[in-house]
């Protein structure tokens, strides 16, 4: 027969761990051999069990007392019962949840009800591409399920009516043993009797009608930095759903934003991207362009004599703002010849008197091609 392996060795932790320490060492193991994560590993199931008892007898302080002064021969036997300890059904919910303490309370006569989380809501919001730039303080008016104002979150028009429910011993859930074939599976489930609520309330509040929630709209103040993508979700801790449970906490509200399209940039990141149309002169010749910008002033974009249709000018330190840092990307502006649409006869006269310098010459013209290539593949 094998020999029990002590719990702290099994937990890796030491004899004077914390509470905190040895829930945090029980989560680990067993995110690590959970049953779902390693469906064909036997050997992982029977860690995950390891660790299971371990941690019940760990987490408890009556039993943790007791096996620090008698080890694994504590007097009466095995706290679990004659069958020794079976394992419990935990899901990967509850391990990140934090639900499973109540699970394990109700091996050692725990009335406690096990805390849900209410639900996580989330907002989409709108905001102009200025915002990119500046950042804003927002408000937005959200719905979510609050505890009832009338009955306090309790559910009943008087909370001395309330009663433990009788079904479930008030923790909202039952257990109840599964036979599949020469095997035994132990699972828990909502208790049906109370609606997982560990409660019965007799004569219900007529606003939530027994539920202890209300649909409430609430005003939600929050910030956006500047730099911020589309797709961005911010995390409002606590301002989501109220929990089912008394006590429980309230979800989250997440607000994914949306940036607006800005009416000639494109964005890469940080970077702000743009096509500049300019005339034939200005390439040749060279220019100075300015342009109103996003950031309050002006952008000028000079243009070298003898640039060509699809050239790139990089203006550094003028674009958005990085996030996390007091630096800002570059506008990258495009050169596009913007080309006449109509022309007047005396403007084709002038054009065609220039044929010689502003026409293409077709002499050596398969050189010239050769070299454009060899200066498009860098």
């Amino acid at each position: 027969m094998t020999e029990k392996r002590d719990y702290y060795e099994v937990l890796g932790v030491s004899r004077n761990a914390s509470d905190g320490d040895i829930r945090k060492a029980f989560r680990s193991l067993a995110r690590k051999f959970h049953p779902d994560k390693n469906p064909d590993d036997s050997d992982a199931e029977k860690k995950f069990k390891e660790v299971q008892e371990a941690y019940a007898i760990l987490s408890n302080p009556e039993e943790k007392r007791k096996y620090d002064m008698f080890g694994h021969s504590s007097p009466g036997g095995s706290p679990f019962g004659p069958g020794g300890f079976q394992g419990v059904n935990i899901s990967l919910d509850d391990l990140f949840g934090g639900g499973f303490d109540g699970i394990f309370n109700q091996f050692f006569g725990s009335s406690r009800r096990r805390s849900t989380k209410g639900d996580d809501l989330i907002y989409r919001h709108t905001v102009p591409f200025q915002v990119a730039m500046d950042g804003s303080e927002e408000e937005i008016e959200i719905e979510a399920l609050r505890n009832c104002k009338d009955c306090d979150g309790s559910g009943s028009k008087d909370p001395n009516n309330v009663k433990s429910c009788p079904a479930c011993d008030g923790r909202g859930r039952v257990e109840r043993l599964e036979r599949l074939g020469p095997f035994t599976q132990r699972s828990v489930s909502e208790c049906p009797s109370c609606g997982g609520m560990g409660k019965i309330i007799s004569d219900p509040c007529d606003s939530c009608r027994g539920q202890g929630r209300s649909q409430q709209s609430k005003r939600v103040k929050f910030t956006i930095p500047a730099g911020i993508t589309s797709g961005v979700r911010l995390r409002m801790r606590g301002y989501g759903g109220a929990s089912r449970t008394e006590n429980g906490p309230p979800g989250d509200l997440y607000i994914e934003i949306e940036v607006q399209r800005h009416p000639w940039f494109e964005r890469d990141s940080s970077d702000l991207l743009m096509g500049l149309p300019v005339g034939f002169s200005d390439l040749v010749l060279g220019s100075k362009i300015e342009l109103p910008h996003i950031d309050g002033k002006s952008l000028t974009v000079k243009i070298d004599a003898g640039s060509e249709p699809g050239d790139t000018i990089e203006i550094k330190g003028r674009g958005l703002p990085i996030q996390g840092s007091s630096r800002r990307g570059s506008v990258m502006v495009v050169l596009k010849l913007d080309m006449p649409k109509k022309l007047t006869r005396e403007q084709k006269k002038k054009i065609t008197s220039m044929a010689d310098i502003l026409g293409s010459d077709t002499e050596g013209i398969e050189d010239r091609i050769r070299q454009e290539a060899s200066r498009r593949r860098g």
